[in-house]
């Protein structure tokens, strides 16, 4: 039997050297997404307005010609519409839970960032409407990503609560 295992052997690395690059290490991960290579928009999702709360994906797509990498959670900061800066104030969906992953953004794909926010809910001392629509957000790419870039708000929205936003962390779509 030893000498069964011993040709078994052979012709398994036999196979091997006909295939070259079988046993080569896995490609390297891609460098961090830059600004200048992304679009950004925040588009509301439909169906999920309810109980004074509204959800939109914040997505950042990637229109370099190579696959780049993003973590975390992007920053954000709201606009109006002559791009003047608008109470934000953003804070973690899920404070102190869970790790952020490194997401490989390929050419022509996103990945997005669910935000929650009450667009008509007055906080403490705003009035009514409770904010300025914001028409435009700043999103600062997380690391290892870099760069800050400017997309649509779609449809144009207040953020009450002085512009308190729950943020997701970035996910692959």
């Amino acid at each position: 039997m030893p000498t069964r295992r011993l040709v078994l052997a052979a012709a398994a690395l036999a196979a091997l050297a006909v295939l070259p690059g079988a046993l080569s290490p896995a490609a390297a991960t891609p460098a961090g997404c830059s600004a200048t290579h992304l679009t950004t928009r925040m588009a509301v999702i439909h169906g999920s307005a309810g109980a004074g709360h509204i959800s939109y994906a914040v997505s950042l797509v990637n229109q370099g010609s190579h696959a780049c990498t993003v973590s975390g959670r992007p920053g954000l900061a709201l606009l109006d519409g002559d791009h003047n800066p608008l109470p934000t104030h953003v804070v973690a969906d899920h404070p102190g839970t869970g790790t952020a992953a490194l997401i490989t953004i390929a050419h022509e794909h996103r990945a997005i960032s669910v935000a929650h926010f009450s667009p008509d809910i007055p906080g403490e001392g705003e009035g009514t409407p409770c904010e300025k629509k914001a028409h435009y957000i700043r999103v600062t790419v997380p690391s290892p990503g870099h760069g800050t870039l400017v997309g649509p708000v779609l449809p144009a929205t207040p953020v009450c609560e002085h512009g308190r936003i729950v943020l997701g962390l970035l996910h692959g779509s």
